[in-house]
């Protein structure tokens, strides 16, 4: 299985030849699915998917110049016969796995049957970002100022004092196709909860190594193997 994981995109040249590496092809010459899922649990949801489809959002994803760009809607496939939406995943070159909340968006990756079939294909290629990233792994962390959902993959919930931040710190089981956990938006003033301080308390509730990556860094995974893509900065913190 191949994945980009990003905090905020494709923002650099670094991290599209990185893609374009993945899809052993020309983005102009590939097809993508864009998943929306994760932005649902938000009020503004609905805009927000509008956006990321035409392209407008701040996370380069839609806009790359893809030959053909189709929507992946995962709350929709349960109620789907799987031999109707599978060959068009099959035949994606890359699945654009957006942000939002990664709880719940690691609920339907689970539900929809996607995390059962995506491990088994030669294609696509999944590019997460920032939840679409972090619901990758097989159990990982999220900060909350109230917790959006309640799902059926969250595992635990604590409150968190990060300095002067107070938040609810859940831990929820992903789609398992990494064996660590991401961090993203290392040290992003809209993000306080990921500074690199903050990160660290983060990660030392987690029990498998965790990277906390800027947004111009992404991890290139290829069957396991993880490659660090960076034009910024990142860590690697030990289990906790």
């Amino acid at each position: 299985m191949k994945l980009l994981l990003t905090s905020s995109g494709v923002r650099n040249a670094s991290i599209r030849d990185a893609l374009v590496g993945l899809l052993g092809k020309p983005i102009a010459e590939s097809a993508a699915l864009v998943v929306p899922t994760a932005i649902h649990p938000f009020a503004s949801g609905p805009a927000m998917a509008a956006r990321l489809i035409r392209g407008e959002v701040a996370t380069p994803m839609t806009n790359l110049g893809w030959a053909s760009l189709g929507v992946l809607e995962l709350t929709a496939l349960p109620s789907i016969k799987r031999e109707v939406w599978l060959p068009g995943v099959e035949s994606a070159d890359a699945l654009l796995v957006w942000g939002g909340d990664p709880v719940y968006l690691s609920f339907w990756l689970r539900e929809s049957g996607l995390a059962e079939v995506l491990p088994t294909l030669d294609r696509p290629v999944y590019v997460g970002t920032s939840a679409g990233a972090m619901a990758t792994a097989a159990t990982f962390g999220e900060t909350y100022t109230e917790p959006l959902t309640h799902s059926a993959t969250a595992l635990t919930s604590e409150e968190m004092v990060f300095g002067d931040l107070r938040r609810t710190f859940v831990t929820a089981a992903g789609a398992g196709f990494v064996d660590f956990a991401l961090i993203p938006h290392l040290d992003n003033p809209d993000h306080p909860d990921a500074s690199m301080a903050h990160a660290q308390a983060w990660a030392a509730k987690l029990a498998v190594p965790t990277y906390a990556i800027d947004d111009a860094t992404a991890l290139s995974v290829v069957d396991g193997t993880v490659e660090v893509v960076s034009e910024g900065a990142w860590r690697l913190f030990a289990p906790g």
